[in-house]
């Protein structure tokens, strides 16, 4: 099941943000998210907000329907030019999510796009991405979402030996998000990324150099590595509970990160935030949306259950996609709480997620306690 969504103060229907969340926005880059949550199926170690079409049946009916996703989408993105009111900004880069967004037609994947384009612009080096399953696309599927203006693919690889995939329940045969590189590189992308899961219980050292191997031999530009977590609530969490796979192990997690960085690095890559690799002297190939979120610039996040964050305001939309529906078809926001950070909430924030940049953060963002610590740290040769 999704996890639950966070408490928080009530957003106003109207979606209006504070006087003050707008100061200094020139500064700042703008970035749209769009969140696409249908599946085929739901992978076992999943939470995220996403529905199979068993999971929607007889719960919102045509509201909840893909068919009309991509205008109900688009619907938020109207809003958003309304809140953001004259708000200079074109989107710097776009990122389409789910779910698995390649369940749609390449054609309303474009539409969201357009609806973006068509209320803010997009920059004249805009990154869009998109995340594909390796088995919801094909060379004519590639070529249309190419020509419908994505320039970045993320593949789901998350392993190339079948027993992890049958544990992570994923559909995907091994060697098929190897063959998406080649055909993603042939319909005209630019940045090709291939995510990849290690530490799933019953993968071996010998498993995750493999999967590695696999990933390299594709010749993505990016390489993203995520330790597995299990979620409480997941079918994953519930077959360890039983004892029918092991439990996850921090110390082997350590181990395939160390394996993940040698590989990775002698192949030409270099990590710029901790999970994430790209080629190295090669910006462009960074994932510049991720960076947005890791470096405190705004967002929007239009879709069921989406975040934003937009000058010290963070919010999130109602899970459900037939409420999420109904509200913008109501004309109000389907804002579902919020917060207002203050000025020592986005500093603390700040720290945590620059430190897990190779660029690290300013010195003086610490405490005195904190520089302390940082420099025992150094000293212990943790940083």
């Amino acid at each position: 099941m999704p996890s639950a969504l966070p408490d928080g103060e009530p957003v106003p229907e109207s979606g209006a943000l504070p006087d003050d969340a707008l100061a200094g926005r020139d500064a700042r880059p703008l970035g749209f998210y769009l969140h696409v949550p249908y599946c085929a199926t739901r992978c076992g170690y999943c939470d995220f907000n996403t529905y199979t079409a068993a999971e929607l049946r007889g719960s919102g009916g045509v509201l909840a329907s893909r068919e009309n996703y991509a205008a109900t989408l688009a619907d938020e993105i109207r809003l958003a030019r309304k809140v953001l009111g004259d708000d200079p900004r074109p989107a710097a880069t776009v990122f389409v999510g789910g779910g698995t967004p390649t369940l749609l037609p390449p054609e309303d994947l474009g539409a969201m796009l357009a609806a973006v384009r068509e209320e803010f612009g997009l920059a004249a080096d805009a990154e869009v991405t998109c995340e594909a399953n390796p088995e919801s696309v094909d060379p004519a599927y590639l070529e249309r979402l190419r020509a419908a203006g994505f320039n970045r693919i993320s593949f789901g690889m998350q392993s190339a030996r079948p027993h992890v995939l049958s544990v992570l329940d994923r559909r995907h045969t091994p060697g098929r998000p190897e063959a998406c590189v080649a055909e993603a590189r042939a319909a005209g992308f630019a940045h090709v990324n291939l995510d990849l899961i290690y530490g799933t219980p019953g993968e071996s050292d010998a498993d995750w150099r493999a999967s590695l191997d696999a990933a390299l031999g594709a010749g993505p530009d990016h390489v993203s590595a995520y330790a597995l977590i299990v979620e409480e609530g997941t079918q994953l969490a519930r077959r360890i509970r039983r004892g029918e796979v092991p439990p996850t192990d921090d110390d082997q997690h350590a181990d395939r990160y160390l394996i993940a960085e040698e590989a990775l690095s002698a192949a030409g890559m270099r990590w710029y935030e901790v999970s994430n690799w790209a080629t190295a002297g090669d910006t462009s190939a960074r994932c510049r949306h991720n960076e947005l979120y890791w470096t405190g610039a705004d967002w929007w996040g239009a879709g069921p259950g989406a975040h934003s964050h937009v000058g010290g305001v963070r919010w999130w939309n109602v899970k459900h996609p037939a409420a999420y529906a109904q509200a913008l078809g109501e004309g109000r926001s389907p804002g579902a709480g919020r917060e207002v950070l203050g000025a020592e909430d986005r500093r603390v924030e700040r720290i945590l997620l620059e430190l897990r940049l190779a660029a690290g953060c300013p010195l003086a963002l610490l405490a005195p306690d904190g520089a302390r610590a940082a420099e025992r740290a150094l000293a212990d040769g943790l940083l």
